[in-house]
């Protein structure tokens, strides 16, 4: 145990020159690790006589407890030099101006749902919201889309694992034309007990869902259905409701508006609407833009009136598709990417 004395120093030392935690951890090992120095002495005290081992292992205790109160200091000392250091880094000059939020914009589809909506409520329509989890019998029955239609097919698309009261699966709606049948049934029951029907005339726009996905169609896109029915709603009424907002949505661009007759189980007569631009990449071009026509007497029914006395008309437009037109965007899938480069202009 003469050299007890020698280890002491030569940890001290050790330990106080260490410059970070790893080089002080590996000189704590070299004098009390498994290997250790000094763990190599009291693992000999076994060997000695009982009084000797006596004083050899108070003389060891001691120098173990100097040892590692050494330690500790430096412990201590490297811990406070590295926080200073991290201080310094992370200083903040607090007479720097403060940073301003970040400027965010609206989606441009976004954009265009609202200026829609600024549109035909000006002229009288209101703005349903309804549930984009929708029940079979509203989704497709109501709207005369009974179960095996074959205008089903292609619209006959998500399904949750959920039933309605009739234990039908429901459907993530793929148009936003069962708000029209809600909306319906809600203002017939409010005002059947009075007597006096006023006529109903709404819009209801929100997400829809399809199994469809290119470089103009996505499994999610954005509807707005219109509906005006009442004792006198012609035709007539419907074109020149729609002509109406396609000029003023497309202001100033001069735009010809076309209705090319089509089928839709939901009307009778329907029509394809198809726009023609005057100037623009699209000079010349018919694009179809909606799918309009008199509401046919069955969902009439539906919706709680007679049709021989009720008539009106409905159509459907896709936001996203009024939004490429206005703005000259040829790829749906930039609503979507997130990419800031595209959607910072429009904020």
């Amino acid at each position: 145990m003469d050299d007890l004395d020698t280890i002491v120093g030569r940890a001290l030392a050790d330990l106080a020159a260490a410059p970070g935690a790893a080089e002080l951890e590996n000189a704590k090992a070299r004098y009390l690790g498994k290997s250790g120095e000094l763990t190599v002495l009291l693992k000999r005290l076994g060997s000695l006589a009982p009084q000797e081992r006596r004083r050899a292992g108070e003389a060891l205790n001691a120098a173990k407890t100097r040892i590692e109160q050494a330690l500790e200091r430096r412990r201590a000392e490297i811990a406070e030099a590295a926080m200073r250091a991290r201080l310094g880094a992370e200083a903040l000059d607090v007479t720097l101006p403060g940073r301003a939020a970040a400027r965010g914009g609206i989606h441009p589809v976004i954009r265009t749902w609202q200026r829609v909506e600024r549109i035909f409520r000006s002229i009288g329509f209101e703005v349903a919201d309804g549930p984009e989890i929708e029940t079979d019998w509203y989704n497709f029955t109501a709207l005369n889309n009974p179960e095996n239609h074959p205008a089903r097919s292609m619209q006959d698309t998500f399904y949750v694992d959920l039933k309605d009261a009739q234990g039908l699966p429901l459907v993530l709606r793929t148009h936003t034309s069962p708000m029209q049948v809600r909306y319906a049934r809600i203002w017939v029951e409010r005002h059947r007990a009075s007597g006096r029907m006023p006529p109903i005339k709404v819009i209801a726009p929100g997400r829809t869902y399809r199994v469809d996905s290119d470089a103009t169609h996505s499994p999610m896109f954005h509807q707005v259905e219109g509906l005006w029915i009442g004792e006198d709603v012609s035709f007539a009424d419907l074109k020149a409701v729609y002509t109406d907002f396609v000029r003023r949505f497309f202001e100033p661009e001069t735009v010809e508006v076309r209705f090319r007759p089509s089928y839709f189980p939901f009307t009778e007569p329907s029509a394809e609407i198809d726009l023609r631009f005057a100037s623009g990449p699209l000079e010349g071009r018919w694009l179809e833009v909606s799918g309009a026509g008199q509401v046919h007497p069955q969902v009439v029914r539906h919706f709680g009136l007679d049709p021989e006395r009720w008539m009106g008309f409905a159509f459907g437009s896709g936001l996203e598709r009024l939004t490429m037109l206005r703005y000259g965007i040829d790829d749906l899938r930039l609503f979507f990417d997130g990419d800031l480069r595209f959607l910072r202009q429009f904020a």
